[in-house]
């Protein structure tokens, strides 16, 4: 087959559907980081503790982990088009929620509706990686993975500056932030039913560009793989380890502006201009990320070698977090984290394309979903921890907080290596495909 690499010979429709996954999950951050951006302020409106904060937040990820056990595979069983409207459909509903819950019964209100949120959003990635594995060759994966996971930070810019110019100081109008996404969802949802179907099905795409997106994968049957046969295998727990650093980027997302305020006094007026640092040079870090190994893979590098190398450097870029809470200066802090966010967001991308790289694509959202429940559970432990110690001994829990963050990327690229030496691609029976 002749190989066919420029969009004027084979079309672009698959970018249609990357943008609109792109707007899914940028509406899935927004939501998800609202509260992050409102703690300081409804932590003093409802009387809060760090304990307390922690566990809304372990109900949101609790929730999550229970939606990754189900939703990859209600998506690989159902269907991108259906299971990706159910997820944003489910967490639209409990983020409107929010805006009625009252200080009487504060607490409880939040832990339901985080929880409702997290079961809606463990949806999100699962459909988007799924998404892409169906619409780009294995080539292009990271590079359009890097795309739409640059909207991640898309939500959380925009959260900051959106709550701070319609909710004061003393917490006046909190509610508002928590509806405007329903809009969103709704227009998202008619433009994918109206847009989405799998390529050898849509009517709109070439031929040229079907035998793009197919240049590189291998025909598969449509017997679904059940979850019994993707635990035991090594590629699942490789994949589930690099998941281990979503407790980092939670860390950003829920605890960063309580850092901030608690370190340096930003309030919820001026937290906008730090997070808008952090997020765009998250967003950098996706892209080159995922342009960075894509490139490595046309220019002759094995699949292996181009994602572990690309791994190892964004592992190396994220070692100064290390000393984030020993530094003075609020920009200072602000820039180290951004790089942290910008090493997180490359790291990620490559990890989730080590599913698409090794499993066949009916096994993709499953695995996603397996790999991130791990994720979650250590994101559980992770903010337990640190409310308690941040009840207890103060600001020297972040401390800790920033150590473990920075040096555990070294570490678990050490371990994927050991548990996936060669990354050999797996065909539909998960036997090693041998080239």
């Amino acid at each position: 087959m002749k190989d066919i690499n420029t969009h004027e010979k084979t079309g672009h429709y698959r970018y249609r559907i990357l943008a609109l996954v792109f707007m899914a999950t940028t509406i899935n951050y927004f939501d998800r980081s609202i509260l992050g951006v409102l703690a300081p302020t409804l932590q003093n409106l409802f009387d809060w503790s760090n304990k307390d904060y922690a566990a809304i937040m372990v109900s949101f990820k609790i929730a999550y982990g229970i939606g990754l056990l189900f939703m990859g595979g209600i998506i690989d069983r159902f269907g991108t088009k259906i299971g990706y409207t159910l997820s944003i459909v489910i967490w639209s509903l409990f983020g409107m929620l929010h805006a009625v819950i009252r200080q009487s019964f504060s607490l409880v209100g939040f832990i339901v509706a985080r929880f409702g949120l997290g079961m809606g959003e463990s949806g999100n990635f699962p459909a988007a990686i799924k998404t892409v594995a169906e619409w780009f060759p294995k080539r292009d994966r990271a590079f359009a993975t890097g795309i739409f996971d640059a909207s991640t930070s898309v939500g959380a810019i925009l959260a900051p500056f959106i709550v701070g110019a319609i909710v004061s100081i003393e917490g006046k109008n909190w509610q508002i932030p928590f509806l405007i996404t329903g809009v969103l969802s709704a227009l998202w949802v008619y433009l994918w039913l109206k847009t989405y179907q799998r390529p050898e099905l849509h009517l709109r795409l070439s031929k040229k560009e079907l035998a793009y997106i197919n240049i590189d994968s291998e025909e598969e049957t449509k017997e679904k793989i059940p979850w019994l046969k993707l635990i035991p295998r090594r590629e699942t727990w490789a994949f589930a380890l690099t998941t281990l650093t979503d407790a980092v980027w939670w860390f950003y997302l829920f605890w960063g502006a309580k850092f901030l305020g608690d370190q340096f006094g930003v309030d919820i007026k001026n937290i906008g201009l730090p997070f808008l640092v952090i997020f765009i040079m998250a967003d950098a870090g996706s892209l080159i990320g995922g342009y960075t190994s894509g490139a490595l893979i046309k220019k002759g590098w094995s699949i292996n070698k181009a994602r572990k190398v690309t791994l190892l450097v964004c592992a190396i870029i994220i070692l100064p977090l290390t000393i984030v809470p020993v530094v003075a200066s609020k920009w200072l802090a602000v820039l180290l984290i951004a790089l942290g966010a910008a090493g997180h967001q490359a790291w990620s991308i490559n990890g989730y394309t080590l599913v698409s790289d090794v499993f066949p694509k009916k096994a993709t959202a499953s695995v996603i979903g397996i790999g991130k429940m791990i994720g979650v559970a250590g994101s559980i432990v992770a903010d337990i921890a640190l409310g308690s110690v941040l009840d207890t001994a103060n600001n020297s829990g972040y401390f800790w907080a920033f150590v473990i963050a920075g040096s555990s990327y070294l570490i678990i690229l050490g371990f994927v290596h050991l548990l996936m030496p060669k990354m050999t691609p797996l065909d539909d029976n998960l036997e090693y495909i041998r080239k």
